[in-house]
């Protein structure tokens, strides 16, 4: 196993490095941006356009699986130059752009879907170089405490975005042309943002091999790495997007169609208040065990949709498990990878896995739509609930054979 190194300057006990704030703020203003439009789809999709379950899961998927392989190219490419901000900023930059081109696709499912994946493309070039950023500059018994801080930040947007698309929605109605223009406002500060105030320590050589895609891949030689790799893909294939529990959520509990907009701002709430604790929790008990931990509660919120007509009550408890299965997940998964890898591979690293679970999640997503599509209500969430048992008790496994969980 790869223990990462840190300088010595950079050790400063008690604290996160000025690096990791100034990045959750391109987080906090880029989430606002990309939260508005997540909050903004599914009454615009479903209940405007009028698409169906299963064409809305083709949609999700798109939205979640473009991504997936830009990851390892932005993890390659910031790796190979050595320039982790300027490939971020590509990222970044791309994603904000494309925030003008929503309007002007119309009612075009596949003028919607291109734009979705070109958005998607820009959160997948920018994740890895940006946790590298991260990583890179904290050292290894402070990165849960980091990532956590980041995902604290990142989630602060998350929250204020929903609230800003509900906001317009209540002054001019379900119509896509402002609410996707403010949406691009907060885009292009954060790039602003990125380019003013990161700033990234290049060493004359890091540790560890020549970054190329092979080296790359080949980290999944390793059998600790390649363990704590797979699973994140298995627990994907059964975790539903967020647009879907949000939707699911709505019809379960019974709770009004208007204040779908509204949902994610429960779970971002709950994230926000719990991801720093969890994450300084993952560097003392362990971060496998956060992160499985999360996904028990996320089997819960599965079994909460069991219960029909629980209203505001059963809504707000759903929301609730669902914000801290991300404080027990998100940060704390990249915080487990980091120090499997060595310097000169750490954005490749972070992107292998991050590609895994993007893929996987992306199959969740379109056979998930077609499942509600074509299925019962209750026979679509009960598939997804022992998907989930399956996955939980895989990872388990793949992860705790002959080695302890705490790490």
């Amino acid at each position: 196993m790869y223990v990462a190194s840190v300088r010595p300057t950079d050790r400063v006990k008690g604290r996160v490095p000025g690096t990791v704030f100034a990045l959750g703020a391109v987080s906090l203003l880029t989430d606002v941006s990309a939260e508005m439009v997540t909050a903004f789809l599914p009454a615009y999709l479903l209940f405007t356009l009028q698409m169906s379950y299963a064409q809305f899961g083709v949609l999700d998927g798109v939205y979640t699986g473009a991504t997936a392989v830009l990851r390892l190219v932005g993890g390659h490419l910031s790796d190979k130059t050595q320039r982790h901000k300027a490939v971020a900023v590509f990222g970044y930059g791309l994603s904000a752009v494309t925030k003008l081109v929503f309007p002007a696709v119309g009612a075009s499912a596949f003028g919607i879907g291109a734009a979705m994946a070109a958005d998607r493309a820009g959160k997948g070039v920018r994740t890895a170089p940006r946790d590298a950023l991260i990583s890179l500059s904290t050292p290894p018994e402070r990165l849960g405490a980091a990532f956590g801080l980041h995902r604290t930040m990142d989630t602060a947007g998350a929250l204020l975005g929903p609230l800003v698309t509900f906001l317009l929605m209540t002054q001019i109605g379900i119509v896509a042309g402002p609410v996707f223009a403010v949406s691009a406002c907060f885009a292009f500060v954060g790039v602003i943002v990125l380019v003013a105030f990161v700033r990234e320590h290049r060493a004359a050589k890091p540790a560890g091999p020549a970054p190329s895609f092979r080296a790359g891949v080949g980290l999944l030689r390793d059998r600790r790495y390649r363990r704590v790799a797979v699973a994140p893909g298995l627990l994907g294939l059964a975790t539903l997007s967020d647009a879907f529990v949000f939707i699911l959520v709505q019809k379960a509990t019974g709770i009004p169609q208007g204040l779908l907009p509204l949902l994610p701002l429960g779970t971002a709430l709950v994230f926000l208040v719990a991801a720093t604790p969890m994450g300084r929790l993952s560097d003392r008990v362990g971060s496998w065990n956060v992160f499985l931990g999360g996904h028990v509660l996320l089997l819960a919120v599965y079994l909460l949709l069991l219960a029909p007509g629980s209203g505001y009550a059963g809504a707000v408890v759903a929301l609730v498990l669902h914000g801290l299965f991300y404080a027990c997940s998100d940060g704390v998964l990249s915080a487990r990878v980091s120090p499997l890898v060595p310097e000169s591979l750490r954005a490749s690293g972070l992107a292998v896995v991050q590609t895994g679970q993007a893929l996987t999640r992306t199959v969740s997503s379109v056979g998930f739509g077609v499942l509600l599509q074509f299925a019962v209500f209750g026979v679509a969430v009960w598939t997804a609930i022992v998907a989930l048992v399956l996955g939980v008790g895989g990872a388990w496994w793949l992860t705790a054979r002959g080695e302890g969980l705490k790490a």
